[in-house]
């Protein structure tokens, strides 16, 4: 088992910037990939970043050359740096790590204000 616990969610304006962070803490030897999802209201649930172990990593388009996804394995932490807001990247974020199954953090909120 894998426990996700993330942080760093919250209310900004357009243009702000925020940092996610998601911890991972129990059978981490497993985890090749983490990454981050985000459902907003009424939308389906859609990758918004990936990395794997080995530090590659993948955007949605909607995202790239704003945010930036980074890894610690040391600290078994994946990082969310988000920039240039825009309100449609209002959405609850989740973290994701693959491993032996597909392990999912509590969701943190962010909401951008126009």
């Amino acid at each position: 088992q894998v426990q996700l616990v993330e942080s760093g969610g919250g209310l900004v304006q357009a243009g702000g910037s925020l940092r996610l962070s998601c911890a991972a803490s129990g059978s981490i030897f497993s985890i090749n990939v983490m990454g981050w999802y985000r459902q907003a209201p009424g939308k389906q649930r859609e990758l918004v970043a990936g990395i794997t172990r080995g530090g590659r990593s993948n955007y949605a388009d909607s995202v790239k050359g704003r945010f930036t996804i980074s890894r610690d394995n040391a600290k078994n932490t994946v990082y969310l740096q988000m920039n240039s807001l825009k309100p449609e990247d209002t959405a609850v974020y989740y973290c994701l790590a693959v491993g032996s199954d597909d392990y999912w953090g509590q969701g943190t909120q962010v909401t951008v204000s126009s």
